[in-house]
Formats: structure tokens, C-alpha cells, sequence
């Protein structure tokens, strides 16, 4: 099958002949393909979270962190909700295909521009099995074939839920090589993936900065960076503190261990003598440590049960992934669009303001793939975008930004018809 211990470039070149094929599968097929996928997931229920919880005692053996065995752990309801989401996307429209542009020339040609797969997309992800599922159930309804790369942290989940997409996407019509699994290997193994440039189109990258650097050194196939996520919410002056308070909350204590969590909170100088105690000390009593600004500081540290403490210049640039919040206050929006635009990762951002002016001056100003207004970063998500899942989202600004779901998983080519025009 495809996910038995091959080379990468066996992998590779048998994606690519499965490629060829999937361009032109009818959507019934590709739709049929993932009904088998979804069904296998819960019929197998039982082998898929054996194989999790091997994993999950050898990342409790390594102490890899709460965060990152939440990223980790399957059970029954995630595993259906995994199954849920491939049925998603089986029920939405197939994007290949789609004519995104046409018109007649002077001449009498008629030009088409329409949607097409990429081709071979590989997908390199750190401890988070789900997304081997979203994405291979997103490539197989684009028309792509998929080569997944998942770290040894999560080895026999990925192992067991690719082998079984594989199978079903198979005995349902598709070509072998359609859903591939690297396994094993190390940075070697990544950069001869990286390099397959003759037979790969595009590697996205779910993962954390160090794997972000890992391919930006060695990488000759195109790569949209699906990395990290260094959001903020910022409090505006006169803005509702409940609804401040709640999107807060949300945004930082959900899910603190996946990329849309916020991990600053910038709090206007008016709103703040009301808003910093009474956030320091929700957020405390969920066990949050604030690292806070002196002005912060002042205002948290005295609170009841406060988990306060002096932050650094280090800590408005991390990535916590975990309990932890930096806190400044500004003087104004425009300010706080300054700290978003030196500290921020181009994620997601939030302002809650009751003001429209600094509303729309946020949207305008910040530089990120998604801009909320009273609203929580944790929407940032294929599946709240209506897009069945995602396979990341993209930080970038060329061919894809923010969640990537079907059409970002295509290009396009023109096509010409006509009745014997030559050129002049």
C-alpha cells in the first residue's frame, strides 16, 4: 500500500502518476472516495486510538508538554469529528473545474480561465494526526494527490489513519499513490522531500518556527508557510469590558495550544484601570500567568490571586501555546496597529471597540490574513470558515492566505478555443 516504508522519491513519482489521473476523476468518484474514507475512520475506530495511545505514553515519557498531548490525543468523539469533516467536504462543491473568468476576443477566440489541481501537494505537520485526514480529504476532492510528512511524535497515529484513507481511497476508485505516507527519517528525509521538484508542486508546512527555518534552508519546491501564530487582541477605549472579557477568555483559554489562541493583550490606556484588574483576575482564576507591561503591572499584580509578573521584550514576540499572555497597554489604535505590525505573525488579530472609526483604522491598518472585530481569534479555522477543514493557514501573501481549503489547493490555466484564427 502507499504508506509501506518507501524511498521519498518512490513516494513522489508514484503521487505523481496518481496525480494525473485525479485531474480528471469525476467529482462522484473523488465524493465516493471520501464516504469510504469517513466510514473506514469509524469502523476502525478501535485500531486508529491503539495506535494513539502509543504515542501519547511516549510523549508522556518525553514530557512533551500538556499542550502539545492535547495537539496529540485522539478519542472516539475527535475521531468522529475527524470522520464528520471528511463528509464536509465531500459535500461541497468541487472547485475543479470552476470557470473563474471568461470572455470572447475581437477576433472571435474564446478564453476561459479555469480552476485546475496543483498536482502533488506534500504536507509536512508537527503532533496533530487530525490534520493527516483534513488534509488528504481536502487534496482528494481538489483533484491533487497528497504525500504527507508527520513528525515521530505522532508516528503510529499517522501511520494507522493514512494507511487506512489510503486503502479506502483505493478500493473506492482512485489510483494508488493517491494518499502517501513518508515515514520514518529525519532532516535528511525533509529535504529530499523539499527538493523533489520534478515531481512535487507545493509543500505546505504545519509546524512551528523551527520547522518553518528547517525548510526555508533547503527548499527548491514552492512552499506556502502555514506557521506560527502570535495573535493579539486589543481592548479599544470605551469599548463593552463583558464582551471584552469573553472574547479574551476565548481567545487565550479554548484551545491555548493551537496557532489562532491569542498570546498578547493590548489594552487602551482609558479602558485600562477598569479592564486589566478585571481581566488579571478571570484570567488568573484559569490559571493564566500574565507577563505585563509596568502600566499592566501596576494594575494586575494587586488583584486577588493574580498570576502576574514583569514582562521582557522577548515575551510580546512569543508564540506561548500554553497558559501564558502578554500584556501591554497603549495610548491609542494606532498604536496598538504599531505593536501588531512589529510583534505579530501576520495570524489573526482582534480589536474589541464600540467605535467604528478605530474599527475600520484596525481592519485597514494590521497586516495579518484575518482581522476580527468584536469577535475571538479562535475563528480562524477552515472548518468555522465553512470550508469542511483546513490543511493550515497561510501567513503569507502570494497564491494562498489565511485558512487553506479547496480553491487554495488549485491554480488555474486558460483556455482558448477558436475556429482558425491565426496571429496577424
Amino acid at each position: 500500500m502507499a504508506v509501506a516504508v518507501r524511498s521519498v522519491g518512490e513516494v513522489c513519482r508514484e503521487a505523481r502518476r496518481a496525480s494525473r489521473t485525479l485531474a480528471s476523476t469525476p467529482t462522484s468518484v473523488k465524493d465516493a472516495a471520501l464516504e469510504a474514507i469517513a466510514l473506514a475512520l469509524e469502523e476502525r475506530m478501535a485500531e486508529i486510538l491503539r495506535a494513539n495511545e502509543l504515542d501519547m505514553q511516549a510523549g508522556r515519557e518525553a514530557e512533551i508538554g500538556e499542550a502539545l498531548l492535547d495537539r496529540l490525543a485522539l478519542d472516539e468523539g475527535r475521531v468522529r469529528a475527524i470522520a464528520g469533516a471528511v463528509r464536509k467536504i465531500a459535500a461541497l462543491g468541487d472547485p475543479v473545474g470552476e470557470v473563474i473568468d471568461g470572455h470572447r476576443l475581437p477576433n472571435g477566440l474564446d478564453v476561459r480561465k479555469v480552476r485546475v489541481p496543483l498536482g502533488v501537494v506534500a504536507v509536512v505537520y508537527e503532533a496533530r494526526p487530525n490534520v493527516t485526514i483534513d488534509a488528504a480529504a481536502l487534496c482528494v476532492k481538489s483533484g491533487n494527490a497528497i504525500v504527507l510528512r508527520g513528525s515521530s511524535t505522532a508516528a503510529h497515529s499517522n501511520e494507522a489513519l493514512a494507511r487506512i484513507a489510503a486503502e479506502a481511497a483505493v478500493s473506492a476508485g482512485l489510483p494508488e499513490g493517491s494518499v502517501s505516507l513518508v515515514a520514518g527519517g529525519g532532516r535528511e528525509e525533509l529535504a529530499e522531500l523539499a527538493t523533489q521538484r520534478e515531481n512535487v508542486d507545493l509543500i505546505i508546512p504545519r509546524g512551528g518556527e523551527s520547522l518553518k527555518e528547517a525548510l526555508q534552508a533547503v527548499a527548491t519546491v514552492p512552499v506556502i508557510y502555514a506557521a506560527s501564530g502570535n495573535c493579539h487582541v486589543y481592548v479599544d477605549a470605551g469599548a463593552d469590558l463583558e464582551m471584552a472579557e469573553r472574547i479574551v477568555i476565548n481567545a487565550k483559554t479554548q484551545r491555548p495550544g493551537v496557532c489562532n489562541a491569542a498570546e498578547t493583550l493590548l489594552v487602551h490606556a482609558d479602558a485600562a484601570t477598569e479592564f486589566v484588574p478585571r481581566i488579571a483576575s478571570a484570567l488568573s482564576a484559569q490559571g493564566v500567568l500574565l507577563r505585563a507591561d509596568p502600566a499592566a503591572l501596576e494594575l494586575a499584580a494587586p488583584v486577588a490571586g493574580a498570576l502576574a509578573e514583569p514582562a521582557s521584550e522577548e515575551d510580546f514576540a512569543t508564540e506561548y501555546l500554553g497558559p501564558t499572555l502578554a500584556v501591554g497597554i497603549v495610548d491609542s489604535v494606532e498604536e496598538a496597529i504599531e505593536h501588531v505590525g512589529r510583534y505579530g505573525s501576520g495570524h489573526s488579530e482582534a480589536i474589541v471597540t464600540s467605535d467604528a472609526a478605530s474599527a475600520r483604522a484596525f481592519q485597514l491598518g494590521v497586516d495579518a490574513a484575518c482581522v476580527y472585530v468584536n469577535a475571538s481569534t479562535r475563528f480562524t479555522d477552515g472548518g468555522e470558515f465553512g470550508m469542511g477543514a483546513e490543511i493550515g493557514n497561510s501567513t503569507q501573501k502570494l497564491h494562498a492566505r489565511g485558512p487553506i481549503g479547496l480553491r487554495e489547493l488549485c491554480t488555474f490555466k486558460y483556455l482558448v478555443e477558436g475556429d482558425g484564427q491565426i496571429r496577424a
